[in-house]
Formats: C-alpha cells, sequence, structure tokens
C-alpha cells in the first residue's frame, strides 16, 4: 500500500470492477446468478462502443501463490471481452532481473500502455521510470514503485485495511466476552504488506479494551508454512478465542492444523479471499467465519484503466477528464450473511 499521505480514491466494493464506472453504466449482467461469469470476465456494457486499438503489455511475477494465478486469469479474460485490446503478456518470474527484462521488451515492442505487478517495487522503479520517459503509461499494479514519477496510475489492495477491519470484525464478535484473547498468523515479516496487517490489526483492538493478543507468528503464504506455524501456536496456546489469519492459502495450512489438534474453541478470520475459504464460511461447520478480501479482481480493473488511458478516455460517473492518479480497494469481510455475494470472485 502507498503512503498513507497519499490520497486513495476508495471503490466500496471489492466484487466491482472498475470496468463498472470506466462505462457509467453496468455490464451486462445474466439474468440468473448461475449464468454468472467469474470475475473479472464479465462482458462490457453494451453502450461501450469498441474505440481506438489499444496494445496492453502486461507484466507480473510468477503465478506460484492462488492469489497470483487469479490476477493473470482476471487480466487475461478481462482483455478478451474488448475486441478493441490486445494483451501482451509475459510469463511471470520472481526474479527481478528476469523480470526487468520482460518489461523491456514490451517497451522495444511499443505497446501504447503497460500494467505492471512487480515483483519487487524498488527494484523495479526503474524500468517504470524508463517507460514513462519512453511516453508509455505505466498502470502500476499492487506492488508500488519507490517513485510516483514511475507510473499513470497506481491500483490495489489496502492492506492496513485488511488488519483493521480483521480487528473489527473479531472485536465486535467479542466485545462482549470479558478477558478475551486473540493470536495471529501473519505471512512473511519481511514483507512490509504484513507489517501493515499486522498494524492495521492492532488499531482496530485499541477500541477493545477487553481484548488482548497472547500470540503471534509469521508463516510465508504457503499451505506447508501455515500448518507448520499454526501447530506452534495450538501448541503454546491452549485456549484463545480468535486467530487472525492474514493469508487464505496459508490458511489451509492452519486448518489442517486445527483439525489435527481437534480444536473448536475459537473462531477463525482469513484474508484474501480464496474460493475455499469462502466454501468454508457457507458450510460454517468449522472455525473459519469470515475472510477479509485482498481482490485480485484488481487486475481486470488494471486493463479498464489501461485501456481507458490509451484511449484517452476518463472514468465514468467522474467529472475528471483523466483517470485517477491512485485507487485503492476496499477490504470487505465476507461472512455466512453476504458470501453467496462475493463467491463468484473467490479464486483456486
Amino acid at each position: 500500500m502507498p503512503e498513507t499521505s497519499r490520497r486513495h480514491l476508495l471503490l466500496g466494493g471489492a466484487a466491482v470492477s472498475a470496468g463498472a464506472l470506466l462505462t457509467a453504466c453496468t455490464s451486462n449482467e445474466p439474468k440468473d446468478a448461475k449464468d454468472a461469469a467469474p470475475a473479472g470476465s464479465a462482458a462490457p456494457a453494451a453502450d461501450d462502443k469498441p474505440g481506438t486499438p489499444v496494445t496492453i503489455g502486461f507484466a507480473g511475477p510468477q503465478a506460484d501463490h492462488g492469489w497470483l494465478n487469479a490476477i493473470n486469469d482476471n487480466a487475461e479474460r478481462r482483455a478478451k471481452t474488448y475486441s478493441d485490446v490486445t494483451l501482451e503478456i509475459t510469463e511471470g518470474s520472481n526474479d527481478t532481473a528476469t523480470q526487468i527484462g520482460q518489461v523491456q521488451t514490451l517497451i522495444n515492442k511499443k505497446v501504447d500502455v503497460l500494467v505492471i505487478l512487480p515483483a519487487d517495487g524498488k527494484a523495479l522503479t526503474q524500468i517504470g521510470l524508463q517507460a514513462m520517459k519512453a511516453g508509455i503509461p505505466v498502470i502500476n499494479l499492487d506492488r508500488i514503485f519507490a517513485s510516483p514519477q514511475a507510473y499513470r496510475c497506481w491500483i490495489g489492495g489496502d492492506n492496513y485495511g485488511m488488519g483493521l477491519n480483521a480487528g473489527n470484525f473479531i472485536g465486535e464478535q467479542l466485545k462482549d466476552k470479558p478477558n478475551a484473547t486473540v493470536v495471529e498468523l501473519a505471512g512473511m515479516d519481511s514483507l512490509e504488506l504484513t507489517k501493515q496487517r499486522t498494524q492495521g490489526f492492532d488499531d482496530a483492538l485499541k477500541n477493545y479494551p477487553n481484548i488482548r493478543k497472547v500470540a503471534r507468528q509469521a508463516a510465508d503464504f504457503t499451505v506447508e508454512s501455515g500448518q507448520a506455524k499454526m501447530a506452534q501456536l495450538l501448541q503454546a496456546q491452549s485456549k484463545f478465542d480468535a486467530l487472525w489469519n492474514h493469508d487464505d492459502d496459508q490458511g489451509v495450512g492452519a486448518l489442517r492444523a486445527v483439525a489435527q489438534a481437534g480444536r473448536k474453541d475459537f473462531l477463525m478470520v482469513g484474508g484474501a479471499g480464496a474460493k475455499s475459504a469462502m466454501d468454508a464460511i457457507k458450510a460454517d461447520t468449522g472455525v473459519l467465519k469470515a475472510t477479509v478480501l485482498y481482490p485480485p479482481t484488481m487486475a481486470a480493473s488494471a486493463i479498464d484503466l489501461a485501456r481507458a488511458l490509451g484511449q484517452k478516455k476518463g472514468v465514468g460517473g467522474m467529472s475528471e477528464l483523466e483517470i485517477p492518479a491512485s485507487i485503492t480497494l476496499y477490504s470487505a469481510v465476507v461472512t455466512k450473511e453476504n458470501v453467496d455475494e462475493y463467491l463468484p470472485t473467490g479464486f483456486s
């Protein structure tokens, strides 16, 4: 997430693509819920006629995680809905030198707009600057470059907001319980986003003086690490009332550890919005009661924004002639009550 001093446009629903704003009306919606298309794949609105052809270059990291794979899927599906968009997509890489080379190739091809989700925002800042200087506007997706001069528009999730909303949800569930305790299964502590998610969670708990965080473990956003670190938490904490888990992929492992330990005495809140998590929330047979979204639909929205940028359009429903400089997506809390609404956005 960018610096908190930077102004953001907050989108009120994670399931809503920026395409709805760009076309100033809703996409063609199926009459029946069973006919609904996957998130990010809805066709453009009927009155959104094809415009100037736009070639969009898309470069992201290796899809070695459910959320990252969903990022690629959302971008590709959204691009296919536009007859005036050609998508040049690279093979993702977590090696910064390789990704820089891939973006350089797209620059050399003289694509009209670039969408870049950098493996490392700081390390790829120079290539973003190079593209901008070459007259190719950049949509910086999620992991932010070190300089605002390296992109025309940033769009991404709200890591602080994830923790804040997770903490508030847990707080409301436990507000009447004296001496309530919670534990936290964080992501990788080497990442700034993990620190932001923890800070948001801690700040939310300050509003509930009856709740105390008694333990925290950092995992690696993988199933294996989630299982191992959760097993350690369960062994160290014989009793607690709630768990905030930063990531639904590592949450699969965490739930395995919970099942192996035979624990059912607490509620769990996940993060990101995996379909497996939403299915478990809907079934309501285990400890997982909610997940806080970090929507991969942002990639579909990035394609919408890149197309608008290439065609020199603004955002429908806004007075400005240009697209915004920054868009922060809202971290909605998915519970049993609203899970059906968000299920189409769940990723595998």
